[in-house]
Formats: structure tokens, C-alpha cells, sequence
């Protein structure tokens, strides 16, 4: 076999420096088995796994490979690899891999640590790191008016079998809930990379407020409502039951109300930038709600989603009655609409992200490719395979992978 080496080249980088080195490499005949390179703060880490050539000396490739670094400021290292080692490296390479991503308001040292014990401790490996949010400036001007700041986000490749892959996401759970953080696992297979539809749920999920809540105000009748509401979303209660029970106490309650309450639906931070961006990358966008038409509607346009499926208010003599039109959207009436939607577009379920917040949320959740609790009760955080707690809507472009370079260059075509 022929003789195998690992040249690792660091320096500072600038233009030219891997045509230099592999027009020395393809002078000798050189094959190259694996390349990998990193920038930090122009700072070069370049990595070549080389099989030379037939050769009794190879020396003279070592010699001038040496020559140009040094022409570049380059320092070089040779490490020979034993044959039998390389063909283990070979065949790990059909070994399972898992994305990790890292996101959070800040993200330290200590968060880094952290996630990496808990990766040692599944006895995986980080194959690679890389930083998906932008460049950081030390004195930062204030955000503009109304707006916040992106999340910081880091991405991690991890190698290695997961038995049970529900342990690992209760440990970052509990993990992120320490640091007020969020950590979520994917697997790294063809779907990760090709998600095309976003079903979201409304309230507390797409919007800040409960819309049943601010009607049941003015109706006077917050606290009994809101209590309903509390104990539905928690699953203490079946959803479709507290639903009746809350929708019987607006009976009385004049259509005006809801203008002045559709008027002042506060968005969720992140949710224009989210959906924004994923439909100028082609995907359908989603509301499925427990929540009321009127409402979600008003989202619809204001936003340009696709398709709208919640609760049809009924109304008599400028009044609500009480009651709904047609069949409670439920957990499980949420999961069909689901299947629906994906089968009228010719997409699959693992393409399917799902979004929300409460315990009928999780039907959906559990069928989707990319299930979220977002800023969820515990019962709805323990249940879901990802959750979101510290950053806004947002943040789901960083577990699809998106760099906020990307993502700016995105803003301004």
C-alpha cells in the first residue's frame, strides 16, 4: 500500500495558499483522500490526508511543500498514518451523524463545555464546529427601535451510534434549562436539509396573547376563562371540553370586540423574519389553531401565508352565541390537517416542521420531521423532540441550518 500522511498547515490565511501547496502535491502525483479547512479571525487550519505516489524517496514532495509554506509564513506538519488505521477511519465513515445546535441570547465558554460533556458522556464524537449567527462586535450600537437582537448560534457534527436517542434529548433539555439556553439534536440525513412546509399553531406560539383570554376580558370574564385556558394547554384538561366551557361564557359578547382585539394582536418576536424568509425559499406556511378565524385571517394577510385552518365563531344578531361552526380543531384535528396540507403539496412528514406551544400542540409535533415546543409548558418541553425557550421564532433558521450571512444577503436581494 501506498504511504499515507496527514499534513496539517496552519498560518495566516490569505488568497492562494491551497493552489500553492496542491500544485506541489500534483507535481508528484500526489492523491488526495480528505481535505478539511477552518478561518478563525484570519487564522488558517488546513488539514490534507495525502497518498503518494509510488515513489522510494518521497522525500522531495516533503522538502517543497516545506519551501512554499515557508514563502506563505505556513507552518507544516506530517504525521504518517498507520495502513490498517486509515481503513478503520474508511469504514466509520457509515457511521450515523447528528447535528447539534447550540442557540442562546449569548453563548460562552461554560455553554460550549457543558454541551460537550454531555456529547463525552454518549461517547460521541465532534466532528466539527461552526458558528452560524453573525460576527460579534465588541461595542455593539444599540438595536434599532422595536427590534431585537439575532441569536447567537453554534453547530455542531456529531458522530457515533445513539442508542436512545430520547435520553440524549432529555439531557440537553434539562441541560438548556440550566443555562437558559437551547439545545436541539437532529439527525443529519436528507431531510434536515430539505424542509418545505411550517405549520404553526396561533396563540402563544405566532402571536404573544391567547385571543380567547382578551375576548374573555372583555367580556368580563377573564379569570374563569383564563383559567380554562391554563389548565387545557397544560393537558389537565381535554382541550375540545375546555373549549366548550370557555366559548359558553362569551355568549353576549359584541362583534366589535373582536376588531379592537384583532387590531392589537402582538406578533411574536422573530415570527416576521422567520416566515418572511422561508417564503422567499418556496415554503408553505401553515396556521393550524384552536384559536378563531377572525384572528388568523387578519395573520394571513398581514404575513402571506398559505393556508388557515381554526375555529369559525359563530355570530347571531351582532353577538357571539357561544359556539363554534363546524368540528373543534383539536390536538387530533391538528395532526390531520397536518397530513393534509404535506399530501396536497406532495411533501413528506419529515419535511414538516411543526410549531407550538401547548399540549394539543403535540399531536402535530410528534408526526412532523421537525416537531417544536415553543416556549412551552414543561409537560409540552418534556413530550416534544425540540423545544425553543430563550430566543424567538427566529431561531428555528439555525436548526434548518441557515448562517445569518446567508440569511442577511437573503434580506437585501
Amino acid at each position: 500500500m501506498r504511504e499515507i500522511v496527514l499534513i496539517d498547515i496552519a498560518g495566516r490565511d490569505r488568497p492562494g495558499i491551497t493552489m500553492a501547496l496542491t500544485e506541489v502535491l500534483a507535481r508528484y502525483g500526489v492523491t488526495v483522500l480528505d481535505i478539511g479547512q477552518s478561518v478563525i479571525h484570519n487564522t488558517l487550519a488546513l488539514g490534507l490526508l495525502v497518498e503518494l505516489a509510488d515513489d522510494p524517496d518521497g522525500c522531495p514532495v516533503f522538502r517543497d511543500l516545506l519551501f512554499a509554506a515557508h514563502r506563505l509564513g505556513l507552518d507544516l506538519r506530517f504525521t504518517p498514518i498507520d495502513p490498517v488505521a486509515y481503513e478503520d477511519w474508511v469504514r466509520a465513515q457509515g457511521q450515523p451523524r447528528h447535528i447539534l445546535t447550540l442557540l442562546g441570547r449569548e453563548i460562552s465558554a461554560e455553554h460550549i463545555a457543558q454541551v460537550a460533556a454531555v456529547v463525552t458522556r454518549h461517547q460521541l464524537n465532534i466532528e466539527q464546529i461552526t458558528r452560524l449567527s453573525g460576527r460579534i462586535p465588541r461595542h455593539p450600537p444599540g438595536p434599532a427601535a422595536g427590534t431585537t437582537p439575532p441569536p447567537a448560534s453554534i453547530q455542531f457534527w456529531l458522530k457515533g451510534p445513539v442508542p436512545e436517542i430520547s435520553a440524549l434529548h432529555a439531557a440537553f433539555l434539562a441541560l438548556g434549562s440550566e443555562l437558559e439556553v437551547d439545545i436541539a439534536i437532529q439527525e443529519d440525513d436528507l431531510f434536515r436539509r430539505n424542509r418545505r412546509l411550517v405549520c404553526l399553531d396561533m396563540d402563544s406560539t405566532l402571536i404573544q396573547t391567547e385571543v380567547i383570554d382578551e375576548l374573555a376580558r372583555a367580556a368580563g370574564v377573564g379569570p374563569q376563562v383564563a383559567i380554562l385556558t391554563a389548565a387545557a394547554m397544560r393537558g389537565e384538561i381535554d382541550f375540545t371540553e375546555a373549549f366548550q366551557r370557555r366559548m359558553a361564557l362569551l355568549a353576549g359578547l359584541g362583534v366589535g370586540v373582536l376588531e379592537e382585539v384583532a387590531a392589537r394582536l402582538p406578533l411574536t418576536a422573530g415570527a416576521e423574519r422567520l416566515i418572511g424568509t422561508l417564503k422567499r425559499l418556496g415554503y408553505k406556511v401553515a396556521i393550524l389553531s384552536g384559536g378563531f378565524t377572525y384572528f388568523a385571517e387578519r395573520l394571513q394577510q398581514q404575513l402571506g401565508i398559505d393556508y388557515v385552518h381554526a375555529n369559525v365563531l359563530e355570530i347571531e344578531h351582532g353577538c357571539l352565541t357561544g359556539r363554534v361552526l363546524g368540528p373543534c380543531v383539536d390536538g387530533a384535528r391538528k395532526a390531520e390537517l397536518l397530513r393534509e396540507i404535506a399530501a396536497r403539496e406532495g411533501i413528506r412528514l419529515e419535511q414538516v416542521i411543526a410549531v407550538g406551544d401547548g399540549a394539543n400542540d403535540l399531536p402535530m409535533l410528534s408526526i412532523a420531521g421537525l416537531g417544536i415546543a415553543f416556549h412551552a409548558k414543561p409537560m409540552v418541553q418534556a413530550r416534544a423532540r425540540h423545544s425553543i425557550a430563550t430566543v424567538g421564532l427566529d431561531g428555528i433558521l439555525y436548526l434548518l441550518g441557515m448562517r445569518e450571512q446567508d440569511l442577511a444577503a437573503l434580506d437585501t436581494s
